[in-house]
């Protein structure tokens, strides 16, 4: 009885793990592409901010601010911030300024974004003429309104004496200096309201409005059963960045009225710069605690924004 020999394949050698080296390398690969971002989000971000904070919880003199050695004193420059006579006031006039800007902003943006939607002639060149108000640096824009605003040469005045209008101390009246740093800055505004809302028109595809059509939505029907909603989250943002950059606008309203007279275009914005660097005695701690409150402000705002986006995603 013969037994056949068998012969035993050695199994195949385990092939080397090259997956966590890889993935290893490619870990380091993402924080190398993610770290000059970080590094510059800490640096002029990040550190700034709590920079900010901690001025706003110490008392600092012009000594302490260059040697850094404020004593620690809680919320005292957030109450005193508080009790102040402008405090209230400033709220007012911010509130607004944001309301009316943002509105009309918005509105007159949203009308010239349809406007040009038309695609006619030379549609192209006079959209390019509207985003001059945007290019132009800030303090030529400020100028140019303090000029036409003024009340012995400026154009406007000039133009109410000859239709019979008795001229308007746009700029030293605490009844017109808010009105009329809110239309400077609704002019400055409104280009960028057009782009945004024109690019959100042209993603809406034209099946749509034409199925619209077909059944029976034309003019104001079709804008506001059909375009405005598709074009709610352009809006949405529109209107957060608008808000997010009037709070903090600054430029405009100091070089037209420096806040007056008499505080009556005082914004926080203003007023967190003149408790910090306007007066003689500088208060810096004041001063960062009206710029905190206004970060807060905008943060509450972003934060509602992202909450709303995101129960309109489920």
């Amino acid at each position: 009885m013969t037994h056949k020999a068998t012969t035993r394949v050695p199994a195949p050698a385990a092939a080397p793990r090259a997956g966590a080296p890889r993935r290893r390398g490619g870990q380091w690969t993402a924080w190398a592409f993610l770290a000059p971002v970080v590094v510059y989000l800490v640096a002029f971000y990040a550190y700034p901010l709590y920079r900010n904070l901690d001025l706003s919880l110490r008392l600092y003199t012009v000594r302490s601010f260059v040697q850094g050695d404020a004593p620690f004193s809680g919320l005292d420059n957030y109450r005193t911030v508080l009790d102040d006579a402008t405090f209230w006031p400033a709220v007012w006039h911010t509130t607004v300024f944001v309301g009316l800007s943002l509105a009309f902003q918005f509105s007159i943006g949203m009308a010239l974004a349809l406007f040009f939607h038309q695609h006619f002639r030379l549609s192209a060149t006079l959209r390019a003429l509207f985003l001059v108000p945007w290019l132009l640096p800030l303090i030529v824009s400020a100028s140019t309104w303090s000029w036409m605003l003024n009340s012995d040469s400026g154009i406007v005045n000039a133009a109410l004496r000859l239709v019979g209008l008795d001229p308007v101390n746009w700029l030293t009246s605490p009844t017109w200096s808010l009105l009329s740093v809110t239309i400077a800055n609704i002019w400055i505004g409104i280009p960028f309201n057009l782009v945004v809302l024109y690019s959100g028109l042209q993603s809406i595809p034209a099946e749509i409005s034409e199925a619209a059509a077909l059944d029976g939505a034309t003019g104001w029907s079709a804008f506001w059963r059909v375009t405005f909603p598709l074009l709610r989250p352009v809006s949405a943002i529109t209107l957060l960045l608008g808000l997010i950059y009037t709070l903090k606008v600054f430029d405009i309203i100091w070089i037209m009225t420096k806040g007056g007279p008499a505080d009556a275009s005082t914004t926080l914005a203003t007023w967190s710069y003149r408790l910090g660097f306007g007066n003689l005695l500088p208060e810096f701690g004041p001063g960062a605690a009206v710029g905190n409150l206004l970060i807060v402000v905008a943060m509450a705002f972003g934060l509602l924004y992202v909450r709303t986006q995101r129960r309109a995603a489920q």
